[in-house]
C-alpha cells in the first residue's frame, strides 16, 4: 500500500519477491556482528574479512541500501518493514556468497529485532517483554548465522567516539545518546536474543586486541 506514496517500497518489495523461500547456507562460516553505532563494529569485521579471506555484507544489503535515507524519514512501521525486507533481501546473498567463502556480516536480523523491541517499549528495561517471549526468537524462514558477536563500550566512551567521528547522527543515535532509557532497552533486548543468541564481546581495548578476542572465537567453533 505504502508503494502509492513511496515508489522506492515497490523496488523493495519486487526484490523481495524474487527471493527464494527458505535460503540455505553454503558450507562456509557465516559470522556477524552487532552493535550500537560506533562500538567499532566496521573496523573489526573489516578486519576479521582480510584475516579470513571473506566476504563483507552489511544490513542493510546494498541493492536497497541507498533508499535508506528515505525509509528513515518514515512512521516506525514503514522504517522497520524496509529494514525487516532488507534482512531477507540479503539471506539470499549470504546464501550464494557462502557457498564460496566465508560470510563477515554487519549487522543483520539481531539490530533490526533490538531497535523495534524498544521503540515499541516505554520505560526501563524492566518493561520490555520477558526474556522468554517469542519476540527473542530468530524468524524460523530466515537464513540463520553460525555464530553472533556482540561489540559493547560503555556510554561515555561510545560517545566518545562518535564525536571524534565527527558525522551527522541518525534519528536513533540522537535518540540513544539523549535517552538512556532507549539504549538501555536497545542493548538489553540484544542480550535476550536467542536461537542464535548473541556473543558478547567488550570492544573497550584497543582495535588489535579486540580482533584477538574476536578471532579466539570464532576459533573456538571452527577450525579456520
Amino acid at each position: 500500500q505504502c508503494a502509492a506514496w513511496i515508489p522506492e517500497a515497490g523496488a523493495v518489495l519486487d526484490l523481495l519477491e524474487k527471493c527464494p523461500e527458505h535460503q540455505k547456507k553454503g558450507d562456509f562460516p557465516v559470522i556477524v556482528f552487532e552493535g550500537l553505532d560506533a562500538t567499532g563494529k566496521t573496523t573489526v569485521s573489516g578486519s576479521v574479512k582480510d584475516t579470513l579471506n571473506a566476504v563483507l555484507l552489511r544490513s542493510p544489503p546494498a541493492s536497497i541500501s541507498q533508499w535508506r535515507a528515505i525509509f528513515d524519514d518514515q512512521p516506525a512501521p514503514i522504517k522497520r518493514a524496509f529494514y525487516a525486507a532488507g534482512n531477507y533481501i540479503l539471506a539470499s546473498e549470504i546464501a550464494r556468497v557462502s557457498a564460496q567463502a566465508p560470510v563477515i556480516i554487519d549487522r543483520y536480523w539481531h539490530s533490526t529485532a533490538a531497535y523495534t523491541i524498544a521503540t515499541e517499549t516505554n520505560g526501563k528495561v524492566q518493561d520490555l517483554p520477558p526474556a522468554d517471549d517469542e519476540v527473542y526468537q530468530w524468524p524460523e524462514d530466515l537464513l540463520k548465522p553460525d555464530l553472533v558477536l556482540l561489540l559493547t563500550v560503555d556510554p561515555e566512551e561510545r560517545v566518545r567516539r562518535l564525536q571524534r567521528r565527527g558525522l551527522e547522527k541518525t534519528k536513533e543515535e540522537a535518540e540513544l545518546e539523549a535517552n538512556s532509557l532507549f539504549r538501555q532497552r536497545v542493548e538489553e533486548s540484544y542480550r535476550r536474543m536467542v536461537n542464535p543468541a548473541c556473543q558478547e564481546v567488550d570492544a573497550t581495548s584497543s582495535p588489535e586486541e579486540i580482533l584477538k578476542t574476536v578471532l579466539r572465537l570464532i576459533k573456538q567453533h571452527y577450525a579456520l
